[in-house]
C-alpha cells in the first residue's frame, strides 16, 4: 500500500499539470499579444534644416525605398504632430481652446525594433502602445484607400483620427470645423519634419471610411492617412 507521503507527492504534480496550481514554466509573457508599451528616443528640437528650407523643399512623394525607419525617426515624426511643447500641455500643433481632440496612431509594417502592428501614440509619456495582434496589415490598409500603393510600400502609415466630442463640448456645432483645420496643422507638420529628416509623406484622405474603420478596430473617426518612408 503506497505512503501518505507518496499520494501527496503524485497529487501535487497532478494538480499542477492541470493548471490548479501555476507552474514556473508557465510564467510566459506572451509578446503577440496588445499593450506592449515601447518608450520612443526622446525628440530632438534643433536640427539641420530651416523652416524655409523645409517649405521650399516640400512635396507629397508616393514612392519609397524598400528601408526601414528607426524608432528615432518614427518618435521624431510623431512628436511633430502632436508631441508635447509646454508644461501646461501646450503641443506641436494649435487647437482650438487647447481641446485636442486628434488622435495618432501607428500601422508599423518595417520598423526597427519594434514588431508589425497598429500602435497608439500616447502624446504624454511620448511612448507606443501596442494595440493589434503582431501583423502586418499594410496591405489592407492600401486596399480600403482605393489601393493607393505608397501606403503598402512605405515602412509605416500615420493615423490620425479625432474625438469630436472633445471640441464639440465647449463650441458646439462650430467644432467640427475646428478639428478639420487643426488636422491639417498636424498633418503639415508631418511634412515639414518628415523632409527635414530626409524622409518623405503623402497625406491621403480618399478612402472607404468603413473599412479602414473595420481594419484598424479604433474607437475615433479617422481623418487621414499619411504614409511614411525613405526618399
Amino acid at each position: 500500500m503506497p505512503s501518505i507521503k507518496k499520494i501527496f507527492s503524485i497529487s501535487f504534480i497532478f494538480i499542477i499539470a492541470c493548471g490548479v496550481i501555476p507552474a514556473q514554466e508557465k510564467k510566459i509573457v506572451n509578446l503577440e499579444e496588445p499593450d506592449i508599451t515601447v518608450k520612443l528616443p526622446a525628440p530632438e528640437t534643433k536640427g539641420t534644416l530651416s523652416v524655409e528650407e523645409a517649405l521650399a523643399t516640400r512635396r507629397s512623394v508616393r514612392q519609397y525605398k524598400n528601408e526601414p525607419l528607426t524608432l528615432k525617426e518614427l518618435g521624431q515624426i510623431l512628436w511633430a504632430a502632436q508631441g508635447i511643447t509646454a508644461n501646461w500641455g501646450g503641443r506641436t500643433a494649435p487647437s482650438a481652446g487647447a481641446t485636442y481632440p486628434l488622435e495618432i496612431y501607428i500601422v508599423a509594417g518595417n520598423v526597427k525594433s519594434i514588431e508589425p502592428a497598429i500602435y497608439y501614440y500616447n502624446v504624454l509619456t511620448h511612448s507606443l502602445k501596442k494595440v493589434s495582434s503582431s501583423q502586418d496589415i499594410r496591405e489592407k490598409l492600401a486596399f480600403a484607400a482605393l489601393g493607393q500603393q505608397s501606403i503598402k510600400q512605405a515602412p509605416a502609415v500615420v493615423v490620425i483620427a479625432a474625438n469630436f466630442s472633445r471640441t464639440e463640448r465647449r463650441y458646439g456645432d462650430r467644432a467640427r470645423q475646428y478639428v478639420f483645420i487643426e488636422v491639417g496643422h498636424a498633418a503639415e507638420n508631418i511634412y515639414l519634419q518628415a523632409e527635414s529628416l530626409g524622409l518623405a509623406t503623402v497625406a491621403i484622405g480618399a478612402f472607404n471610411d468603413k473599412m479602414v474603420k473595420e481594419i484598424l478596430n479604433i474607437p475615433q473617426d479617422i481623418l487621414y492617412l499619411m504614409p511614411v518612408g525613405k526618399k
